[in-house]
């Protein structure tokens, strides 16, 4: 009988390039949880120095405190999909895991666990490929508060480029 090691262990290890994969992925998804939370942070702050007494007479004060209160609703939104996300990429992480673990139990055991391998594969590459599509959703959101702010920004500068228009 031919020494099957090398197949089983071929056959281990494919599973784990889509681990690599979900790792990479669930490193920067990790990164977006970290700027969503420092961003909602920053907009808190600035909603309070806007509420002050001389906050309100910043500029573009009104319309500011209004872009934030139409952010913050989106903000929840991006947090909750990229727990989504995050949550969808681990447990792709644990069934590939399992189906490596499948893969050699099968191989040590002599017997054979039928297509359960191949089921919770094809789980965890659908688990991983709705951690990615959830962050598709996720980054066009982000996307579109960055446009609502730098359109703020560009009537920001229109008015204080009036200001100095005036001066000349």
């Amino acid at each position: 009988m031919a020494d099957l090691s090398p197949q089983v262990l071929s056959s281990m290890i494919t599973p784990a390039v889509l681990i690599s994969g979900a790792g990479t992925l669930l490193m920067s998804t990790s990164m977006r949880v970290g700027r969503s939370t420092d961003r909602l942070r920053q907009l808190t702050a600035r909603f309070k120095v806007l509420v002050s007494e001389s906050g309100r007479l910043e500029p573009l004060a009104r319309e500011e405190k209004q872009m934030i209160m139409r952010q913050l609703p989106r903000l929840a939104r991006r947090s909750h999909l990229l727990v989504r996300a995050m949550t969808a990429m681990y447990v792709a992480v644990a069934l590939l895991v399992l189906t490596s673990i499948l893969i050699g139990a099968n191989s040590l055991l002599g017997t054979s666990l039928g297509i359960a391998p191949v089921v919770m594969a094809v789980l965890g590459a659908a688990s991983l490929a709705t951690g990615a599509l959830i962050l598709t959703f996720e980054m066009r959101l982000s996307a579109r508060t960055t446009r609502e702010e730098m359109q703020f920004l560009v009537g920001l500068g229109q008015h204080y480029a009036g200001l100095y228009a005036d001066v000349e």
